[in-house]
């Protein structure tokens, strides 16, 4: 089992027989509301932005990047630091694809 970088939390494992639409929106609302200002911007946006069209496995790999520290996701998304080998993939791509600073605008 994979360890995560947040002491004190504890999640199951993902549920493969949750409906979708409410994965979506339970991963919406985790996204929106995650303990520091600036996750909740760029994981918000993201999850506006992006989460109605990813499929099971994108989710997944959302889901489980969700699971770290909020400092070290800002510190990957913002390129201050090099995410580890199992979260380069297409759904950290397109977590720095976006321009968070016109959303700030």
């Amino acid at each position: 089992m994979t360890q995560f970088n947040t002491p004190g939390f504890i999640e199951g494992s993902i549920d493969s027989d949750e409906n979708i639409d409410i994965r979506r929106k339970r991963l919406k609302f985790r996204s929106w509301h995650r303990g520091i200002k600036e996750a909740d911007i760029l994981l918000g946006s993201f999850a506006d932005k992006f989460l109605a069209q990813m499929t099971v496995a994108q989710l997944d790999k959302y889901e489980n990047l969700l699971r770290e520290a909020d400092s070290d996701i800002v510190a990957w998304i913002t390129n201050d630091r090099e995410p580890p080998e199992h979260y380069k993939h297409d759904v950290m791509d397109m977590l720095t694809s976006i321009d968070y600073i016109k959303i700030l605008k």
